[in-house]
């Protein structure tokens, strides 16, 4: 069964834990989140991150700010967008976000009682933090039929439990593969330049004793080269209506890769994060993260110093590289428009 003694985000009432990713795999450490300025901080640092657990810490923060607003005063109701505001501010390509600051801005619109909005934006986001749980459930079964004995599937970034608050979504269909008694071999790419992959993914197979073998993300295309990879399968941030795919940069290298070696690749995600109101990847904003994350790490400099950076957390993989995308309603495959639309209609 799969390891659960670590959980990446609690609601305790009136605080929410969470365990901080950034001090991991060295340290796992548990933070009290109480005020939602305290949770957009989370948010931007990554001590939280993953898009479906980024929704739900959204949600969370905002049922964090309505809890503390006086609303016998003047300008609650200001103050109340404000918070709404400083929660979406965070992350400006992950469509989970966005999704949950929807739903918990669609409760705030109707003007409900003080005692009555609380409790509904509360029960709000711990109703989006089940549905991811289950989603993620969905996605690993679903996920795991794409799954052969003796597979050796190569993953990016991380998409396991901690990013996710269950099984996770490419991380969970392996996961899910391995403990359906599948035998299997995992190529953790290393994600640069956070680390996502060494740190986390590579953490969370470990808990779980599933093999694996730990590369840089440069080594991908050798491997695929000596056919040492029979298929690649990975998360998403954000997912246009036509299928092209936002998700942690370096995932359209592998795309380009894996089609031209001609092996499956595939996209594991939520419906949560499919966005119906843009066309394609074209229309995605890419978040450009801090130069320090490539300059440093863990605090060391490994650059010169005064060098030119550029940092752009994500890339858009073209429908045209993608051979499925697994979620939680089953598994979308060609036409991608037709599919989506028609899953979301159904």
């Amino acid at each position: 069964m799969i390891n659960t003694t670590y959980t990446p985000i609690e609601w305790l009432g009136d605080s929410v834990k969470i365990l901080d990713q950034t001090l991991l795999p060295f340290e796992e450490t548990y933070l009290l989140i109480s005020d939602y300025r305290e949770m957009a901080s989370a948010i931007n640092l990554l001590q939280v991150r993953g898009a479906p657990l980024i929704g739900v810490s959204a949600a969370y923060g905002i049922a964090l700010g309505a809890l503390k607003i006086n609303y016998s005063k003047r300008n609650c109701w200001d103050r109340l967008k404000k918070v709404v505001s400083t929660i979406r501010s965070t992350r400006p390509t992950a469509r989970n976000l966005f999704m949950a600051v929807e739903r918990m801005e669609n409760i705030i619109e109707r003007e409900l009682q003080p005692a009555v909005m609380k409790q509904t934006l509360v029960s709000e986001a711990v109703t989006i933090h089940k549905e991811e749980i289950e989603y993620s459930r969905l996605i690993s079964q679903y996920g795991s039929d794409l799954v052969t004995d003796n597979d050796v599937i190569l993953t990016h970034c991380n998409t396991g439990p901690l990013a996710t608050t269950g099984y996770g979504t490419a991380l969970g269909i392996i996961i899910q593969a391995f403990f359906d008694g599948k035998k299997l071999d995992v190529l953790v790419d290393e994600t640069r330049p956070l680390l996502q992959g060494s740190r986390l993914t590579a953490w969370e197979l470990k808990k779980n004793n599933i093999p694996f073998k730990l590369i840089t993300d440069s080594m991908a295309g050798y491997f695929m080269k000596q056919g040492k990879v029979n298929s690649v399968i990975v998360g998403a941030d954000r997912i246009a209506a036509n299928g092209d795919t936002a998700n942690k940069i370096g995932t359209y290298s592998l795309s380009v890769l894996a089609k031209a070696h001609g092996i499956p690749f595939y996209f594991a995600a939520p419906t949560s994060t499919i966005d119906m109101t843009i066309n394609s990847g074209m229309e995605i904003v890419i978040e450009e993260r801090k130069p320090e994350e490539i300059t440093n790490i863990r605090g060391i400099r490994i650059t010169p110093e005064g060098i030119a950076v550029a940092n752009p957390a994500f890339d858009v993989t073209p429908q045209k590289y993608v051979t499925a995308i697994v979620t939680e309603r089953g598994i979308i495959k060609r036409p991608f428009r037709q599919n989506i639309a028609t899953l979301f209609n159904s």
